[in-house]
């Protein structure tokens, strides 16, 4: 990639940029921030990702609708391998935001609106993201790319399908599939969600669940979850959820199995492997108490 702040002045869509900076955070773009005008914008470079199936005209058709549905920044420009949206001042939630009650229960509404609105805006075709095809399509590029993890892989493919056995009927949606607490923003009177690169057609379970995975969450606090979200009920859907969540935890391990062959950003991807893997042995522990003797 050429240098990140020359490609981001040259773009067409502004006309003096005079401060460019890049933002921290990102494990698969490079994020800046831009003024030009009086007004300040967000760049995001990044091409198509093929071994995440990530689309760029997925993200940029979702980017679209979730600003159409006041979700997300407005898109203000977009070529290949850039996508250019309004800054919005906000603090950047920590797991530890999304932990607390009060948070908790807006981030619960969030969703439950995101899952409603994004349909009916969707003005172009978008993908499905079914958890578990996604990850036996890892599991098949991580076996011919000669994944170190090799010896896990077989194991993982026999514990996907008895998760999406879990699963059983869904009805579908529009979700996010990627809620880590960084794609959560506060104004201070609002949230926003944000960065719909994984987006796609997919059971509303998987983004309580991912948003539980990624965050932490109490036993309680995923219950409060299921019990506040529209249509679930903690009792019947428990165990669906939970095959949800454990496919929430391979789907991130085996995504930075994949960046520690492919990425070239600085990240410490083997380590990121580590952990997910922990826990994702965790909630599979949970899970098969959950299927009881055999």
């Amino acid at each position: 990639m050429s240098d990140p702040k020359e490609r981001a002045a040259r773009l067409s869509c502004f006309r003096a940029p005079d401060e460019i900076e890049v933002l921290g955070g990102g494990i698969t773009n490079v994020n800046l921030r831009v003024s030009d005008g009086g007004r300040r914008y967000v760049v995001r470079l990044g091409d198509d990702i093929p071994e995440h199936g990530v689309m760029r005209w997925n993200e940029l058709a979702l980017s679209r609708a979730a600003a159409e549905a006041g979700l997300s920044p407005g898109v203000v420009h977009h070529e290949p391998g850039v996508l250019v949206l309004d800054f919005i001042e906000a603090k950047t939630f920590a797991p530890e935001d999304v932990r607390d009650p009060a948070n908790l229960a807006r981030i619960t509404e969030l969703i439950a609106r995101a899952h409603r609105a994004m349909g009916p805006t969707l003005t172009a075709p978008v993908l499905a993201f079914w958890p578990f095809q996604v990850n036996r399509s890892y599991v098949a590029r991580l076996t011919a790319d000669g994944s170190a993890h090799q010896a896990l892989l077989p194991g993982m493919l026999r514990q996907c399908d008895a998760l999406e056995a879990a699963a059983g009927p869904v009805r579908m949606v529009v979700g996010h599939n990627d809620l880590l607490a960084a794609n959560l923003l506060d104004d201070g009177e609002r949230l926003w969600l944000i960065d719909w690169e994984y987006g796609g057609y997919n059971s509303p379970l998987f983004d309580l669940a991912g948003l539980a995975s990624n965050n932490a969450l109490t036993e309680a606090q995923e219950r409060g979850l299921l019990e506040a979200y529209p249509g679930t009920d903690p009792e019947r859907d428990w165990r669906a959820y939970q095959g949800m969540k454990c496919a929430s935890l391979m789907r991130e391990t085996l995504w930075s199995m994949a960046s520690e062959i492919h990425s070239d950003l600085d990240f410490d991807y083997a380590g990121y492997t580590a952990e997910n893997l922990g826990r994702l042995h965790a909630a599979l522990d949970d899970f098969s108490r959950l299927q009881g003797p055999k």
